[in-house]
């Protein structure tokens, strides 16, 4: 109402139009047609289309651009809005009315055209409408006004009609984004949910299981504390030592395990045990005789081969009078570790006593080459028996040099070496079978039948002859038969 009054007083300002033109439509317009206006005129004179003459009009309007906001603007307004608040722009519809002919200037078509267009008073004239028929309305008249003058405007679809709101406000589907990031934003905090409901659970089962061996822990270290207790009263203490250690390791801070160990390791530390007395040592009677007498003992004992006993009394008068003639010393000392040597190798089958005596007997003098044959032999014999049921071939190399040289030689097993000779060539012999070589096995065979042989070397040499021989003998070939010629009768 207050912008209708102020329209009604000022002259100046009902005679502009609320229309904008454009430079060139003010260098076309009429000045007499489009802006004269009495002064005492209608109010909503100001707001009607002038035009002067139709051939004006037509050439006005072909030979201008038209502006889009300044041809024509419908604004329906409808009661509704001022019920709502949300619907205060849902309730003008702006329209664009395309003017296809020049006006023909009847006055019945000019009043009705300006009645549909847009201005400050129609809206103002509504608005008072509305306030008459007891619609209030929630925004103030003057925001309203303000929506209504800054209402864009749309063109009329072909036929006339306005389109539809939804064409209007285009803006009004991006409403459907704050909704889309909502729902987003709803699943990843389920999906947080959910992932962090079954960390608890995994953390919660984790706890339960710790709780539930700290608890069986707890059980048996009670059960072995009192077992160990039990055993300190019968005075078991290693038993004791022993649980005491298993609960300190299980549960480090069990009341008292800690004391109870010290106590029983102090208590097992003073505990009288039973010692063993040492077996005295038997000592030999101590000699008495003179070095003269001890010197003429020990050549009568090499008399009469009493090697061992010469011995030990050579040794004691050596370290009693070690400047008691002592070439003659070694050299009964000589004698009888170099016959001690040959009779543990040939009589009794000794060999290693036997070749440690030779060797001692070398530091006082060159063995003979008897004994230093000997000496060898008894070392190849060691040396062969060292690889038996190991390698028949190495076996059957040494004792191929013993058992010509000293065929009796025996050791502790009671084989002599011509025994082991002929067994070691069995077995290398079944090997050179396995392996087909059948010649090779042959003389194998050979030479351990000619030491004496049983009935498998028998066998095994008839194998391998046959088997060599029939190798070497070629098959005969048979002559083709003689070719008889025959005769041809004669005609």
């Amino acid at each position: 109402m207050r912008l209708m009054q102020n329209t009604e007083r000022d002259p100046s300002h009902s005679k502009e139009s609320l229309e904008p033109h454009l430079p060139s439509q003010i260098e076309q317009e009429n000045p007499p047609s489009s802006t004269a206006s009495p002064p005492g005129g209608d109010a909503l004179a100001a707001t009607q289309v002038h035009s002067t003459t139709p051939s004006e009009s037509l050439a006005t309007d072909w030979t201008a651009q038209a502006d889009p906001f300044a041809e024509t603007r419908a604004v329906n307004l409808h009661s509704q809005s001022y019920a709502a608040n949300d619907a205060g722009l849902d309730a003008t519809v702006a329209s664009r009315v395309h003017l296809s002919q020049p006006p023909q200037g009847q006055p019945e078509q000019a009043d009705g055209l300006a009645a549909t267009l847009p201005t400050r008073l129609a809206a103002a004239a509504r608005a008072e409408q509305a306030e008459s028929e007891d619609q209030p309305s929630e925004l103030p008249l003057s925001t309203e006004l303000g929506l209504l003058a800054t209402q864009a405007p749309a063109e009329l679809v072909g036929d006339g009609t306005p389109p539809p709101p939804g064409a209007l406000f285009q803006s009004k589907g991006k409403a459907s984004h704050p909704l889309r990031w909502v729902m987003l934003i709803g699943i990843i905090g389920l999906i947080a949910i959910a992932f962090l409901s079954a960390f608890a659970g995994y953390a919660s089962g984790i706890q339960a299981r710790k709780a539930a061996a700290a608890t069986q822990a707890a059980l048996m270290a009670q059960e072995q504390y009192e077992l160990a207790l039990q055993e300190i009263a019968a005075k078991d203490y290693e038993r004791a030592r022993q649980r005491l250690e298993y609960v300190i390791q299980v549960a480090p801070n069990y009341p008292g395990a800690a004391d109870k160990l010290a106590e029983v390791i102090f208590e097992a530390s003073i505990t009288a045990t039973p010692t063993v007395a040492p077996s005295p040592t038997v000592s030999p009677t101590p000699d008495l005789r003179s070095a003269g007498e001890r010197l003429e003992a020990a050549k009568q004992q090499i008399f009469n081969s009493q090697w061992q006993a010469a011995i030990d009394t050579l040794l004691l008068l050596r370290k009693a009078e070690p400047n008691f003639q002592p070439a003659v010393v070694d050299g009964l000392l000589y004698l009888a570790y170099r016959n001690s040597g040959r009779d543990k190798i040939l009589k009794e089958a000794n060999l290693e006593g036997g070749i440690y005596d030779l060797t001692l007997a070398e530091k006082f003098g060159p063995l003979d080459t008897e004994t230093k044959g000997l000496q060898n032999w008894a070392r190849l014999y060691l040396l062969g028996a060292s690889y038996w049921d190991v390698d028949w071939g190495q076996v059957v190399y040494y004792f191929a040099q013993v058992a010509p040289a000293v065929p009796n030689l025996r050791d502790g097993s009671g084989w002599t070496a011509t025994d082991r000779y002929r067994i070691a060539l069995g077995k290398y012999a079944e090997q050179l079978l396995a392996r087909k070589e059948w010649c090779a096995a042959m003389e194998i065979y050979q030479q351990a039948l000619s030491y004496g042989g049983d009935q498998a070397l028998q066998e095994g040499y008839n194998r391998a002859y046959d088997r060599c021989i029939g190798e070497q003998i070629p098959p005969t070939e048979t002559a083709p038969p003689a070719e008889v010629p025959t005769q041809t009768p004669e005609p």
